[in-house]
């Protein structure tokens, strides 16, 4: 094994290290509102796994948060974050040409519309779904794995408990967080990316539909038959960042749950006084997966 190989393994094994808590649970200040969730959550039809993390404070928000949902088109924001990486250390970029378009082009179009081919194309061009997998191991990430491409994954028998191409809540709020904190993007890459994000057009029924108007929110949803999810960001009227992880399974009217609490974690977020932890600040390392 050369030098850089035995670097590489050492920040690979740095990275599991410093992975998320044993066990999520919700912060003593947030119990309010997760008791409003948690009753909400049972009585709709609906199997409903919800994360949420203020990001300037690391209160977070537990309901479910450990079960495993499929990502669907959620998935789209490891992808577009694994692609970028690769751009901010010079591998690819922007401009580069995929199957005849740009790769800015492919970006918006899977964050922007959920396209499935673009992503697939995106996908390929990384190496395929293991690469992604494996940018996201080598960033500690746990709970939330990447096995087929989009069209592998609708051309399969439908089973909405297969562990394969899944996430838990609380996995996907890291990930969100380490896009928005950590050292997993430089700050244009992670600008871009939210930029994008800030531009979804599907979905609005869901984290958007009953959130007051003029509420930023950065999002990427996902649909299969019987799941219904929506991942990003929730900005809060004092500029504090909530990440949130939505997923309902099964039953019926899954987008007015996701809308329900979606907008029960803006209002009890913004309920709380804004504090800073600066113990949780992440320090910007040099190292990337490359």
């Amino acid at each position: 094994m050369d030098r850089s190989s035995k670097l590489i393994a050492f920040l690979f094994g740095v990275a599991l290290l410093g992975a998320g808590p044993a066990a999520a649970e919700s912060s003593p200040e947030l119990a309010p509102l997760e008791q409003q969730l948690a009753a909400l959550a049972n009585n709709l039809p609906t199997e409903l796994g919800i994360a949420a993390l203020d990001l300037s404070s690391n209160s977070s928000l537990c309901i479910k948060c450990e079960a495993a949902f499929p990502m669907a088109s959620t998935v789209k924001v490891a992808v577009a974050a694994a692609y970028l990486s690769q751009v901010d250390y010079g591998r690819r970029s922007l401009d580069d040409m995929i199957a005849g378009q740009r790769a800015s082009t492919l970006l918006e179009a899977m964050l922007i519309h959920s396209d499935n081919g673009a992503t697939d194309r995106l996908i390929r061009n990384l190496g395929g779904p293991s690469t992604v997998d494996g940018w996201l191991r080598f960033h500690g990430l746990t709970g939330i794995r990447m096995d087929r491409t989009i069209a592998q994954l609708l051309s399969a028998r439908r089973d909405l408990w297969d562990v394969r191409d899944s996430s838990t809540p609380v996995a996907m709020t890291e990930l969100l967080k380490k896009i928005d904190t950590g050292n997993v993007l430089k700050p244009s890459s992670q600008a871009y990316l939210l930029n994008v994000m800030g531009r979804c057009m599907t979905g609005k029924n869901r984290i958007r539909g009953m959130l007051p108007l003029g509420v930023r929110v950065e999002n990427k949803t996902g649909t299969l038959s019987g799941l219904t999810s929506d991942v990003g960001f929730i900005r809060l009227p004092d500029g504090r960042k909530i990440a949130v992880a939505l997923f309902a399974r099964g039953g019926t009217d899954r987008p007015h749950a996701i809308a329900a609490a979606a907008r029960a974690i803006y209002y009890g977020f913004a309920a709380i006084p804004p504090r800073r932890n600066y113990a949780s600040l992440t320090v910007q390392q040099n190292s990337s997966y490359r």
